[in-house]
């Protein structure tokens, strides 16, 4: 079975069977119908790669993610799949588990595979994959770490806004000892959630003091607020942590020390993965839309791919964050 059969029964030309099969829109709409009405008949599939050799498209993108089980990723990818499969595209899909090495061969897989573009939304890039991409041709999108280069979207993350607002609110509830458990130290969107904390804190005239290391766990949460708890240093009143799963770590450890939230410690998370809005209480957060960044990373590559000739320059599309009240917020105890 190849296209001259459809060809055959649909009584069209060959040429209007490949045209209506790659959604070209030059078919007239009542011939695409009869095509597609042979092609369902009989079960037809197309050589996808075959296509990809004629066009020199192949209509995948590939989607490379940190870690698939981490709550943070998978409305990404459901985001990016839909959208992919709105617009015709299939999608490739990997996780690096934070190794650079497994980056690297996820992404010569992906070229070698003949991907259209492929969105980087790891939150960490090595600086030599970053030199080692730069010369490929193919489109690429970073966060955050994306150079000004041709073919290279970069998406900003505006995370001063949302921690501005989360460090103003707690203010506004009159805490005054505020900690931060940072992220891991080698991932630039920690650093930058972390300076961006620090900023806030000096902004209204509070000393930025209370910093303790965490790894953006549930078990690192729970071990940071173990240390602040444990520390001779005054107990906080307020804890502001790098991302959710850090958060929901420290309202957990609460319980265990029979720390009530937010009466005795109020608590702050940061990305609003759906799992926040089920935590008790229920997690205040700094919202970073993760359906949002999906479709920015996947409006990106579409606007790299289908470019006839490329920019000089990358292109650069900004994410806002916002904070969002729930119930872990209270006023300052005493």
């Amino acid at each position: 079975m190849d296209i001259r059969e459809i060809a055959r029964r649909a009584k069209v030309s060959t040429a209007t069977v490949s045209r209506a099969i790659n959604r070209l829109p030059t078919v007239d709409p009542q011939l695409s119908r009869r095509v597609w009405k042979v092609v369902d008949e009989l079960g037809y599939f197309p050589n996808t790669q075959a296509r990809a050799l004629v066009s020199g498209r192949s209509r995948i993108f590939g989607l490379i993610v940190s870690e698939i089980t981490n709550p943070f990723f998978p409305e990404i990818v459901q985001t990016f799949e839909n959208l992919a499969v709105e617009n015709n595209y299939e999608i490739l899909l990997t996780s690096t588990v934070h190794d650079p090495k497994r980056m690297e061969s996820s992404v010569r897989r992906m070229i070698e595979r003949r991907v259209d573009g492929v969105a980087i939304l790891t939150f960490g890039m090595e600086e030599s994959l970053l030199e080692h991409l730069r010369f490929r041709k193919v489109p690429l999108v970073f966060v955050d770490v994306g150079p000004d280069a041709p073919r290279i979207a970069n998406i900003r993350i505006d995370y001063q806004h949302g921690i501005r607002q989360a460090v103003q609110h707690l203010a506004a509830l009159r805490h005054t000892r505020i900690a931060f458990i940072a992220g891991p130290a080698n991932l630039k969107s920690a650093l930058a959630r972390r300076s961006a904390f620090q900023q806030a804190m000096t902004e209204i005239g509070l000393p930025p003091d209370l910093i303790m290391e965490g790894d953006h766990t549930l078990e690192g949460g729970m071990r940071a607020l173990t240390e602040l708890v444990n520390s001779r240093r005054k107990r906080p009143t307020a804890v502001l942590c790098s991302n959710d799963m850090t958060a929901i770590g420290v309202i957990r450890q609460a319980y265990d020390s029979d720390i009530k939230i937010p009466t005795d410690l109020s608590v702050v998370g940061f990305d609003d993965i759906r799992l926040a809005q089920f935590t008790t209480p229920p997690l205040t957060t700094v919202q970073m839309s993760q359906s949002e960044l999906a479709r920015l990373a996947f409006r990106a590559l579409i606007n790299e791919a289908e470019q006839v000739a490329p920019a000089h320059r990358g292109s650069e599309y900004a994410l806002v964050t916002n904070l969002v009240l729930r119930r872990s917020t209270a006023l300052a105890s005493g």
